[in-house]
């Protein structure tokens, strides 16, 4: 057959039965729309910052961020010392350091949590009262005047019993203050902990739901995340995964699953000098959340590690590296994000972090630019390929780890291009598969 010769087309099936098949699929098209929405697309913080209800005060942040400053300037004053503490090489010595330095004095915290729970414990309630509303009080005056995080709020008392009434009461206080104060700030973040069964998260849901509509809001405003601190919440008394039935249960509201490091552990019987973030027993928990998780728009969350980088600079050093290591290990295994509990964490977070996006960015634009470009190269690139390569210098983009003008430099791309990539439609991700 030459060339220029057409084809010729011939199908063997009734133009009704493509109709068919599509009307009895429309509810799985629908529910797979609702299930599975995919991520969202905004920013998600490298960590959260858990400070307790009576600690928190108006220069909280500016605090952590100027001690964090002081262990650098104490423990590794310069880039090739502090290279020399995390292995960072000669290329990432001086980009690392400096960027962690105005990382810490520009937004040294990214995610800040006033704890009513584990850090804050069961005080009279007069004084949880005073707390709460002082927490919003300082939190609407932070946005007010810009010195606030990008994300902030309280975690609550969890939904059990012998606590259930003072944790709604917190949350009462505290929502009502930020009312009251001029309204819910965009980067509001509440967590509801120790959660063990779905209808708990069902609860909290119908909460929300009772204060928006108390306070004229649209349904749905308010969200929270659900932390995971227990065996059951991973594995239901019927086999099942619990934590994906808590995404549904949420009704909408689920923004995030945090791993409780340490309440998880012991409640699986895992010996203290043992409870840490790479134990096997956190691995399982933190793979079966991030499967649950996956497509629906909830981001997942590691935990921290409780060895403090504090004392003569041979410890702290051992801390950072710790640190360091655990958060690395975290990212390879696509957890983002972390809890960060001293000032001293920080440095290591962020050098972590920085160290993870600037070490393979030229790599990724590379690779992404010739994807946007139809050019050759020695990998076949596909749309989900794409996904995960835009994705990745966003991130790096929102922590400041990456500039946006050495990224459109070397990928040829606007942040715009880049988030056409991250969140493309459904049907986009399945068409070359």
């Amino acid at each position: 057959m030459g060339q220029g010769q057409q084809e010729k087309v011939a199908t063997s099936l009734a133009g009704t039965v493509s109709e068919e098949i599509s009307a009895s699929l429309a509810p799985v098209d629908a529910e797979l729309e609702r299930r599975y929405p995919g991520d969202p697309g905004t920013r998600q913080p490298v960590h959260t910052v858990y400070v307790p209800g009576d600690a928190f005060a108006a220069d909280t942040v500016r605090s952590w961020g100027d001690r964090a400053l002081a262990a650098l300037d104490a423990h590794a004053p310069d880039a090739a010392s502090f290279a020399a503490v995390l292995g960072l090489t000669e290329e990432l010595a001086g980009p690392v350091h400096a960027r962690v330095r105005a990382k810490l004095e520009r937004e040294p915290v990214e995610d800040l949590r006033v704890d009513f729970e584990d850090g804050y414990g069961n005080r009279p309630d007069a004084e949880e009262d005073e707390a709460a509303a002082r927490a919003a009080r300082i939190i609407a005056e932070a946005y007010e005047d810009g010195t606030a995080a990008p994300y902030m709020g309280i975690r609550i008392k969890c939904m059990e019993a012998p606590v259930r009434a003072r944790g709604i009461r917190t949350l009462d206080i505290f929502l009502t203050g930020l009312m009251e104060s001029g309204g819910l700030p965009d980067g509001l973040v509440l967590t509801l902990p120790k959660v063990t069964y779905a209808e708990q998260v069902t609860a909290m849901a119908r909460l929300l739901d009772a204060f928006e509509k108390a306070h004229g809001l649209e349904p749905g405003r308010i969200g929270f995340e659900i932390q995971i601190e227990t065996s059951q919440s991973i594995l239901a008394a019927d086999g099942t995964a619990t934590v994906a039935r808590m995404i549904q249960a949420a009704e909408g509201r689920a923004t995030g699953l945090h791993y409780g490091t340490f309440d998880y552990s012991a409640c699986l019987g895992v010996s203290a000098a043992h409870q840490a973030s790479d134990h096997p027993a956190a691995d399982h928990a933190k793979a079966v959340m991030q499967v649950a998780a996956a497509g629906t728009g909830v981001r997942v969350s590691d935990g921290s590690t409780n060895v403090l980088p504090v004392g003569p600079t041979a410890k702290v050093h051992d801390a950072w590296r710790l640190h360091y290591g655990l958060t690395r290990r975290a990212l390879a295994r696509a957890y983002y994000q972390g809890w960060d509990m001293h000032p001293g964490h920080l440095p290591t977070r962020y050098a972590a972090v920085f160290a993870f996006y600037r070490e393979g960015f030229e790599q990724a634009a590379a690779r992404l630019s010739r994807y946007a470009n139809r050019t050759g190269g020695d990998v076949m690139d596909e749309p989900a390929t794409a996904k995960a390569l835009s994705g990745y210098l966003l991130r790096g983009l929102d922590c400041g780890a990456l500039d946006n003008g050495e990224v459109a430099r070397l990928a040829g791309l606007t942040r715009a291009d880049l988030e056409t990539f991250a969140v493309p439609r459904r049907g986009d991700l399945t068409a070359s598969a």
